[in-house]
């Protein structure tokens, strides 16, 4: 008998688990995939790092995840400067100098500010959708070209058919500064994640293609307590109906070249072109391997967004109104249950970086253990 089965090989039950081991509990890792890391998941190819479940850029201002995960690995210094390709111009993301420069041929942020206050003043009072709202942040020249077209791709709808609530903010500097992230600690895990993940589960028996909730009441049966990292509406067979989620459709390549866009993501803003971005592998960790050498060949990733259907990865909640209103209701049942506990991003119905699942797996291991 384990004291805990943990539903789930991701950064949440991984963490969960390794600090039960340590404070000497028996556990017990499923996971009804053949890996473990959960979409985090990396492998090799072709002597590159490949993120098969799409970019995963570690990033945090919280010193105690950022500690807990140096336990494991060593980060890089990769800094995310992503670079937006409109129907050919490129520009620099988030929208800073660089952007605002080549949008208007300002020099100085003074004109840069001038120049987004007399676009802002189109939308007057409260913004009634994403449009309006984006329209009332940065002006009209920046919405039309850089977020328009990549997010209707995104949601599959009209940007006017879209809540204001979506984009609460934008990142808009007024210096020459294409970091992405604005966060303390940043980088990606030398070696790729499945190697953090492999040390967090060191001495913890982990069986893979195990389908939990197919075998519920034999896994049930052999544990205490369960943590579970599944999606909560599966969990209950979606008995009150099904949340709904984005999903991300990848197309892969290995190119016999070695520099296909000299970046590790480039977002395509039009709305003609079918996929939101290329990431570019190799580039989170320099073109080299880990000795240090150039790396002849490249792979691509061309991210397509779609709707979800079961059977899909399910990727981002769509936390509109329908589908946090059933939430709650799947909730209020699972705080019922006195021998499972619901976490991570599906468990939870919630949009979890990286660096808030560990947080959040920690405080609960806090709480539970």
């Amino acid at each position: 008998m384990y004291d805990y089965l943990v539903v789930g090989a991701g950064l949440f039950g991984s963490v969960f688990a390794r600090e039960a081991k340590d404070k000497g509990y028996s556990v017990l890792v499923v996971d009804k995939r053949d890996h473990i890391a959960g979409n985090v998941y990396t492998r090799k190819v072709e002597g590159i790092n490949f993120h098969q479940y799409g970019a995963h850029i570690f990033h945090t201002n919280n010193k105690e995840v950022w500690d807990y995960v140096n336990k494991f690995i060593t980060f890089n210094r990769f800094t995310n400067s992503p670079v937006a390709n409109y129907k050919g111009e490129l520009y620099s993301l988030p929208f800073n100098m660089y952007t605002f420069n080549k949008m208007w041929g300002v020099i100085t942020p003074d004109e840069a500010k001038a120049k987004i206050e007399e676009q802002r003043k189109e939308v007057v009072g409260e913004p009634e959708n994403l449009e309006e709202q984006a329209i009332s942040l940065v002006g009209r020249d920046i919405y039309e070209k850089l977020i328009k077209g990549y997010t209707e791709k995104q949601w599959g709808r009209d940007c006017k058919d879209l809540p204001s609530f979506i984009i609460k903010r934008l990142p808009v500097r007024f210096t020459f500064d294409n970091n992405y992230f604005n966060a303390l600690y940043q980088g990606i895990p030398v070696g790729g994640y499945t190697k953090m993940v492999e040390k967090m589960l060191e001495g913890i028996e982990v069986r893979l293609n195990t389908d939990y909730l197919a075998n519920k009441e034999e896994l049930d049966g052999i544990a205490k307590k369960v943590i579970y990292t599944g999606a909560i509406d599966a969990y209950y067979d979606y008995k009150l109906g099904t949340l709904e989620y984005r999903s991300v459709r990848f197309e892969n390549e290995v190119l016999d070249m070695p520099n296909f866009q000299g970046n590790a993501a480039v977002n395509y803003t039009d709305r003609e072109t079918p996929y939101t971005r290329i990431i570019e592998h190799k580039w989170f960790e320099f073109g080299k391997d880990e000795n240090g050498n150039d790396l002849p060949k490249t792979i691509i990733s061309k991210e397509y967004s779609s709707e979800w259907k079961p059977g899909d990865e399910p990727y981002y909640p769509v936390n509109d109104e329908r589908n946090s209103k059933l939430y709650a209701e799947y909730k209020a049942l699972s705080l019922n249950e006195d021998k499972v506990i619901f976490g991570g991003r599906l468990g939870e119905y919630k949009y979890y970086d990286m660096d808030a699942v560990i947080d959040s797996a920690l405080k609960m291991t806090k709480e539970v253990l």
